[in-house]
């Protein structure tokens, strides 16, 4: 590799192995194609990719835990059903909201299994206050464009409260 070229990404399976459970969660970031831009928070792009989490959760597609649309990114706490798969089931999401809102995304997207609640937290800490890193508002709670399974700041116990996915 010269000094001028970029390394080159792996394109990563995001397979999960059977032996992990439907309710496991994983940490997800979205980005869009043109990134440092105000592609996603603005002419109500955000409320309604905020609502399609809902009716993808509806759907029996996920089990949101925590979302944050940013200006050029999603990141997302999920848990996905293994018949789906966490590729199949973010291309798709992916896919409806290009066409919806007319957003280009970058292909693929990073995915991270969270083994513990304690990493649970982490994440969740770390999307809540993504706003307030990138200098958008001074507290966390300021920031619009959240979907949030549990307000009050505490993880909801890490098993699915008696929730199935759908099976397809």
């Amino acid at each position: 590799m010269t000094a001028n070229e970029l390394p080159k990404r792996k394109r990563l399976p995001h397979d999960v192995p059977s032996w992990i459970p439907d309710e496991t969660r994983h940490f997800i970031t979205i980005n869009c194609l043109l990134r440092n831009a105000n592609v996603l928070c603005c002419n109500g792009v955000a409320e309604g990719i905020l609502k399609n989490i809902d009716i993808y959760e509806e759907q029996g597609r996920w089990y949101p835990w925590l979302a944050v649309v940013m200006p050029d990114h999603i990141h997302m706490i999920a848990s996905f059903h293994h018949d789906i798969g966490i590729k199949r089931t973010v291309a798709a999401w992916k896919g409806y909201q290009a066409k919806q809102f007319a957003i280009e995304w970058q292909s693929g997207f990073f995915e991270h299994r969270l083994r513990s609640i304690d990493e649970f937290e982490e994440k969740a800490s770390y999307v809540r206050n993504n706003p307030v890193r990138k200098g958008l508002v001074k507290e966390a709670n300021e920031w619009s464009y959240v979907w949030e399974r549990v307000k009050d700041g505490s993880p909801g116990g890490f098993a699915l409260p008696g929730v199935k996915l759908h099976e397809r």
